[in-house]
C-alpha cells in the first residue's frame, strides 16, 4: 500500500512540474517584427520585449522603414534583420 501511495505521489509531482515548466515558457517576454517597406534593406526587423521607441529607432538605423508590426515570418524568402 505504501508503494502505491508513493508511486501516485511521484506521478502527481511529475505532472505538476511539467505544468510549471510549460507555463513559464508561455509567459516569456513578447517579441515580434516590424514590417519594412519595399524600399528597405529587409522585409522585417525583429524586436524583443515591448514595442518601444528605442526598438523602432534600432530597426530604422538598420535600414528598415517601418510600415507596421506583425509576428515574425519563418518563410525562407523573407529577410528578417535583428
Amino acid at each position: 500500500m505504501k508503494k502505491l501511495v508513493l508511486s501516485i505521489s511521484l506521478l502527481a509531482a511529475g505532472v505538476i512540474m511539467a505544468l510549471v515548466v510549460t507555463t513559464e515558457n508561455l509567459s516569456a517576454d513578447a517579441s515580434g517584427c516590424y514590417n519594412c517597406s519595399s524600399s528597405s534593406s529587409a522585409n522585417q526587423c525583429r524586436y524583443y520585449g515591448s514595442d518601444t521607441y528605442d526598438q523602432r529607432k534600432k530597426c530604422e538605423s538598420l535600414g528598415c522603414k517601418i510600415t507596421g508590426t506583425s509576428s515574425c515570418s519563418t518563410a525562407a524568402n523573407v529577410k528578417v534583420i535583428n
